[in-house]
């Protein structure tokens, strides 16, 4: 069959996506409502006012589309069976990523093992022509030399050697990153080969890198996020990740991640087996931690310390990593995607920091 058969609209019929309180859910869901879907937003607890308030804000007047909560648990098999049933597409968000001190091989069962039956309830629905899958950056990233330029066609599991033993399914309990990255490839390959059995829908993965851009609410400041780093640093913390606090930020707006999945269960170029890296459009899009800080104090003059990594003289003490070079051009070319320009993002991260009160105003 031709990609276009499996295209959706909103003409097609309500759609369904798991995770939709998270951080991309969130997005995903004012998304696509902003283009006139019926959205069934699962989330494991609909009354739970921390984690639905602001989904259900998303329903005033002018908005062209429209939510409804439904409960599902992604470790409970069949409980996605009522919200599929009767929708064109699923976006599926939903995955333990590790940030609430799950165990690596929870990590793994999140991430990897409970979507066997996400898929079982999206072939039980009969109605379903688009899964879209977030996957991770960390299903393509492998070990390479200082700027090698990742794409799509990179799997996480090339290059074993590099790993030196510990590219092993008995190395995911002790692992949480091998555990995280493993689990979103398994996924990405069972989908793929779930839909290609079946016939009667497609499945496309999304890989965001570095997501950052503003908050809809205050839950989506979790513990070890790429944003919550961004707030540390605007409280005057030195940056805690990369090496010894130094790293090459490769940034996607969580917009654009979130646009990116519309358009996959819309897209007649993308078809079984697409997968698309969410990260810079160009290098302008990229760069170090204390590029980063650097532009935060262009930007935030009036606060008085802004966090990075260690400086001498206005330069960084060692050297960063050239790594990880990766960009979304395939979303741009297939998906028609235009990308937030780096500064807006940022700009955006840290005002929805201030906007919700995480952040004072004295900063």
């Amino acid at each position: 069959m031709f990609s276009a058969q499996f295209a959706v609209s909103p003409a097609d019929g309500p759609i369904a996506v798991t995770g939709a309180s998270g951080y991309i859910g969130s997005w995903i869901v004012q998304d696509c409502m902003e283009q006139g879907y019926e959205v069934r937003a699962c989330v494991r607890d609909k009354n739970n006012p921390d984690k639905v308030e602001h989904l259900l804000d998303l329903n005033y007047d002018g908005m062209r589309g429209s939510v409804s909560l439904y409960e599902a648990d992604l470790f409970k098999p069949g409980s996605y069976d009522e919200a599929f049933k009767g929708c064109a597409a699923v976006i599926h968000a939903g995955a333990t990523v590790g940030f609430n001190k799950e165990t690596p091989q929870e990590v793994y069962d999140g991430c990897f093992k409970e979507n066997a039956h996400v898929i079982e309830s999206v072939k039980r629905s009969g109605s379903v022509k688009r899964f879209v899958f977030t996957s991770s950056f960390a299903a393509v990233s492998h070990p390479r030399p200082e700027g090698y330029v990742f794409t799509e066609k990179d799997w996480c599991g090339d290059n074993i050697e590099a790993y030196k033993g510990r590219w092993s399914e008995e190395q995911i309990p002790e692992n949480r990153d091998i555990a995280y990255a493993m689990a979103k490839a398994n996924s990405e390959k069972l989908i793929y080969a779930e839909a290609e059995a079946d016939g009667s829908f497609e499945a496309l993965a999304i890989l965001p890198l570095h997501v950052v851009g503003p908050l809809i609410a205050p839950n989506h400041d979790q513990p070890w996020s790429w944003q919550n780093h961004i707030k540390g640093m605007m409280l005057g913390k030195a940056y805690r990740g990369g090496r010894e606090g130094r790293m090459l930020w490769n940034a996607a707006d969580v917009r654009d991640v979130a646009r990116a999945h519309r358009l996959s269960i819309e897209t007649t170029i993308g078809t079984n087996g697409s997968r698309y890296i969410m990260a810079a459009p160009d290098r302008s899009g990229e760069m170090y931690t204390w590029q980063l800080q650097a532009l935060l104090e262009s930007m935030y003059p009036m606060v008085d310390e802004i966090g990075g990594e260690p400086m001498e003289e206005d330069m960084p003490v060692k050297a960063t990593y050239d790594a990880p070079r990766a960009y979304c051009l395939l979303a741009m070319q297939e998906l028609g995607l235009e990308p937030f320009d780096i500064e807006t993002t940022i700009r955006d991260t840290v005002d929805s920091y201030y906007s919700l009160g995480i952040i004072g105003a004295d900063g």
